[in-house]
C-alpha cells in the first residue's frame, strides 16, 4: 500500500499516525485512505479516457456513504445489487441514472424501487426476471432498460467461492441461451434492451480469462447485430484483484488502455464493475492485544477484532497481513492471530511472526474490500466505527455500534 508507510517505526497512513486514530476512536477500527480510494478510481477512469465508458463502483465491496461520496463526486457510476444499495448510493449524492442494478433474485419491490428512480439498466439474470420486470414496467407505464448478464463459461482462476463465470454456478444466462433470451426480450413490449455484459469472478490476477471473456460476449454482440438487436453498451464486469500477501496484481492503467483501444470507434459505451480493486487496499483494521497464550506447543495473540469484523478469513482462508503499529521492544514469537468469537474458524491469520505484547496495538492490512461491509454482530458484538483519512484528518464516518442499539428492534414476550 502506498499510502501506508513507517515514519520512526510508526505505522502511518496518509501521514496519520495510525495509533493516533486509535487512541480517538477505539479498536476494533475500519480506517481508509481517501487519496487512495481517488486515486484507484482515476486508474480505471483516465486507462478508459480514449472511449466513451462509465466505471460502475460495485458498492457490496464496501458501502460507506463517505467512500461513495467521494466516488460520486469523481463522476463515478455505481453497481448494485439491492434496494438497500440503492437507497445508499442516493443518500450519497450519487445519481440514478448512473446506476446498473445486478443480482440473480430481484424483489418485486426492489424492481419497482429502482424503475421509480430511473436507474441506467437492470443487469437481467435470467428469463423469469425478464418477464417479471417486463409486467412491472408495464404497470408502471416505464420502459425497463435492460442487459443480459451472460455466462460465458470462462474459469476465473479464482476462488471457487468468488468464481462467478463457469456453467454451474448461480450467476447470468448461459452463454448457449443468451440468443434465444435476448429474442425473448425483444418480444417484451415493456422492456428496451441497452446493452451485454458479463462477470467472472473476483480477485482475478490474470487478465488472459478476462479476455477470453471479453471475446466471447464479442462474438454474441456480432450474433445479436445480425439479428436485429442493436446495443448500445457492453459490461465486462469487474473482478480484478490485490495484493494481499505476495500476489502480482494487474496492471489496471494498462488492461484499461488495451480495453479503450479495442473498443475506440467502436459506438459502445464500455461499463467496468471495480469494487476489491477501488477500495482494498484502501483500507486497514486496527486491533488490540489482549491476551498472548500458549496452549501447548501453540502460541496465540487473542486480538479484540474478530471474524464478525472481518469474516474474509474464516471463509474463504483469505490472508492479510498482520503487522505491528508501533516499534515493540518484545522478542519476536510465531502467533496465530485469534479473536473472541466463539468458534474455531475464528482465526484471522496463521502463524505470524511478531514483536508483541498485550496492549500493542496491530493493523491488518488490505481490508477495505468486503471487511466492514460483511462485518456482523455474531456474539452480539457491536459493529466498529469506520474513520476515513481526509486531507490530514481522521473522519469518524460511521459510529461505533452501542451494546443497546443491537436489540432496539426486539421486544420481550408480553406477560401472561
Amino acid at each position: 500500500m502506498s499510502f501506508l508507510a513507517r515514519v520512526e517505526g510508526e505505522l502511518r497512513l496518509d501521514g496519520m499516525p495510525l495509533a493516533d486514530v486509535a487512541r480517538e476512536f477505539g479498536t476494533p477500527c475500519y480506517v481508509y485512505s481517501r487519496s487512495a480510494i481517488e486515486s484507484a478510481y482515476r486508474e480505471f477512469d483516465q486507462g478508459l479516457g480514449g472511449v466513451d465508458h462509465l466505471v460502475c463502483y460495485a458498492v457490496k465491496a464496501s458501502s460507506n456513504l463517505a467512500i461513495l461520496d467521494a466516488l460520486a463526486r469523481l463522476g463515478a457510476g455505481f453497481d448494485i445489487v439491492s434496494g438497500g444499495e440503492l437507497a445508499r448510493v442516493l443518500a450519497a449524492g450519487g445519481s440514478a441514472e448512473r446506476v446498473i442494478f445486478s443480482g440473480v433474485g430481484k424483489s418485486e419491490a426492489e424492481m419497482r424501487t429502482a424503475l421509480a428512480a430511473g436507474i441506467k439498466c437492470f443487469n437481467v439474470e435470467s428469463e423469469p426476471e425478464l418477464e417479471r420486470l417486463d409486467a412491472l414496467a408495464g404497470a408502471m407505464g416505464l420502459s425497463a432498460p435492460v442487459s443480459l448478464r451472460i455466462n460465458p463459461d470462462v474459469d476465473a482462476r479464482t476462488h471457487p467461492y468468488i468464481s462467478t463465470g463457469l456453467a454451474g454456478n448461480k450467476f447470468g444466462i448461459p452463454h448457449g441461451r443468451a440468443l434465444e433470451a435476448y429474442a425473448r426480450a425483444a418480444r417484451l413490449s415493456n422492456l428496451r434492451i441497452t446493452g451485454i455484459g458479463c462477470h467472472i469472478g473476483s480477485q482475478i490476477l490474470e487478465t488472459a480469462p478476462l479476455d477470453e471473456a471479453l471475446e466471447r460476449v464479442m462474438e454474441l454482440v456480432a450474433a445479436l447485430a445480425g439479428e436485429g438487436i442493436a446495443l448500445a453498451h457492453v459490461d465486462l464486469g469487474g473482478g480484478l484483484g490485490i495484493r494481499y500477501r505476495d500476489e502480482v496484481a494487474p496492471d489496471i492503467r494498462g488492461y484499461c488502455e488495451r480495453l479503450a483501444r479495442r473498443f475506440a470507434g467502436s459506438g459502445f459505451q464500455l461499463l467496468l464493475e471495480p469494487g476489491r480493486a477501488i477500495v482494498g487496499s484502501a483500507g486497514v483494521l486496527l486491533t488490540r492485544v489482549e491476551y498472548l497464550k500458549l496452549d501447548k506447543a501453540k502460541r496465540f495473540a487473542v486480538v479484540d477484532a474478530s471474524m464478525s469484523e472481518l469474516l474474509r478469513p474464516a471463509l474463504y482462508e483469505s490472508w492479510h497481513d498482520i503487522v505491528p503499529v508501533e516499534p515493540s521492544r518484545a522478542a519476536p514469537a510465531t502467533y496465530d492471530v485469534v479473536g473472541p468469537v466463539c468458534e474455531s474458524a475464528d482465526v484471522l491469520g496463521v502463524d505470524r511472526s511478531l514483536a508483541i505484547r498485550e496492549g500493542d496495538l496491530l493493523a491488518i492490512l488490505s481490508a477495505g474490500a468486503y471487511g466492514m461491509a460483511m462485518a456482523s454482530n455474531y456474539n452480539s458484538r457491536p459493529r466498529p466505527p469506520e474513520v476515513i483519512i481526509d486531507r490530514g484528518r481522521a473522519l469518524q464516518v460511521r459510529a461505533r455500534e452501542t451494546i443497546a442499539s443491537l436489540h432496539v428492534l426486539e421486544r420481550r414476550l408480553p406477560d401472561a
